[in-house]
């Protein structure tokens, strides 16, 4: 019965990856977005942005002018040739020096459109890493330093992305200050409420705060003391007044509600609740809401959780939170089958090759038949290793969009 409820949990999941499929939320809003069409003697010019921004790109030209400018910045493992546009590969999650000089290209382009161009932007999850473009004083070490010390923190994706904007020239609007040519920007969300403000850091809307909040929640964090002294320096000084921004045609294509309504339609309902906060705070509640379903009942759930890093280990937020489901199922007694699947829509979970895991009442025998003691390996944040020895890990390959992350709550039928 498990790897039956394990296959289900696998097929409702990758419902709610394609409904994400960015080609086709591109090809829904195209009409809208190049309605206001460039001046005389002016031209388009597309710059994508994300995990998605591949494919993204790839339908945008289908529909526009051939020859025209375009620029693709994504990951490495995304990032294939596209016939028309210049593709940029950058690292992910934390910044490197491709992305570092993929910014200056993307300033570039900007800096390049005239005032009766118009600039498509494609923007999806991811970005705030992909194109990293310090603020004068900061390098580009000090910008993967903090990207580190972000992603151990515990901090979610609003937090990341407001000290990201207070350290970056492109983020928090910084689109719209570079560009003589108006925007319209297609956007594919990553993040719970859609928030544009958060989504690779809002290159084209107006930032989350400034420098005194940005400082405050590192403090907040415990993570003032750990910063580069260039940050510090920066978020201490004095901010000047901002010149207002251009305005931007901002569409919002696709999101995780758009992929949970596609797993509904597969026969599962969804959870009174969203991945959010502490993993081992929503484990406790899954765990909660397993012993309460009825036989045969599927539920999802979307979002994205936060792990604050202890250990050395390898995994992800969504190996984590899977890895302590079991163990949560085992010490609660949860009895029965059942099965719970956590994975990131873009196919990667952390900086692994899975996507997630799925798991159920054979998981833990499983690791310890192997040798593997699972608390052990989760007090070490190593879910991974522990998890691939079960053969619980969850595998998709990159998929070419990002809605944050999908998960699936699974109780076998009786008799």
């Amino acid at each position: 019965m498990t790897q039956d409820l394990q296959a289900k949990a696998r097929a409702v999941f990758a419902a709610g990856v394609a409904a994400a499929d960015p080609a086709l939320a591109v090809a829904r809003h195209l009409p809208q977005a190049l309605a206001d069409a460039p001046e005389p003697g002016g031209r388009w010019r597309l710059i994508a942005l994300g995990k998605a921004a591949h494919a993204m790109a790839g339908a945008a030209l289908a529909a526009l002018p051939h020859g025209i400018p375009a620029l693709v910045v994504t990951t490495r493992e995304a990032a294939q040739p596209l016939t028309g546009a210049v593709v940029l590969a950058a690292g992910h999650p934390v910044p490197d020096a491709a992305g570092e000089a993929a910014g200056r290209a993307v300033e570039a382009a900007l800096t390049a459109a005239m005032p009766q161009d118009r600039v498509l932007a494609l923007i999806s999850g991811g970005g705030s890493a992909l194109l990293p473009t310090p603020v004068p004083g900061i390098s580009l070490d000090d910008k993967a330093a903090v990207n580190r010390l972000l992603l151990g923190s515990g901090a979610d994706i609003g937090q990341m992305n407001l000290l990201r904007q207070a350290l970056s020239r492109l983020k928090g609007g910084g689109w719209l200050r570079a560009s003589r040519a108006p925007i319209v920007a297609l956007i594919l969300s990553d993040v719970p409420g859609d928030d544009l403000r958060v989504i690779a850091s809002g290159p084209t809307v107006a930032a989350l705060g400034g420098r005194a909040e940005a400082a405050a929640l590192c403090r907040a964090l415990g993570l003032w003391a750990a910063l580069p002294a260039a940050v510090r320096a920066h978020l201490a000084s004095p901010e000047t007044a901002a010149a207002e921004l251009p305005a931007a045609r901002n569409l919002l294509v696709g999101s995780n509600a758009l992929s949970l309504a596609a797993m509904q339609a597969e026969g599962a309902e969804l959870a009174d609740f969203a991945l959010s906060g502490d993993v081992g705070e929503m484990a406790a509640k899954i765990i909660a809401t397993l012993g309460a379903m009825e036989p045969g009942q599927v539920l999802v759930a979307g979002g994205e959780t936060t792990v604050r890093l202890v250990g050395r280990g390898l995994g992800g937020r969504n190996q984590e939170l899977a890895l302590r489901v079991a163990l949560a199922a085992e010490a609660e007694g949860l009895a029965g089958d059942w099965a719970f699947l956590a994975g990131g829509s873009d196919g990667r979970d952390g900086p692994t090759d899975a996507a997630g895991a799925v798991v159920g009442p054979q998981t833990l025998p499983a690791m310890r038949r192997a040798g593997i003691d699972p608390a052990k390996r989760l007090a070490d944040n190593d879910s991974y290793p522990a998890l691939a020895a079960a053969g619980a890990l969850l595998f998709t390959g990159a998929t070419g969009t990002n809605v944050a992350d999908l998960a699936v709550l699974l109780r076998g039928k009786e008799g």
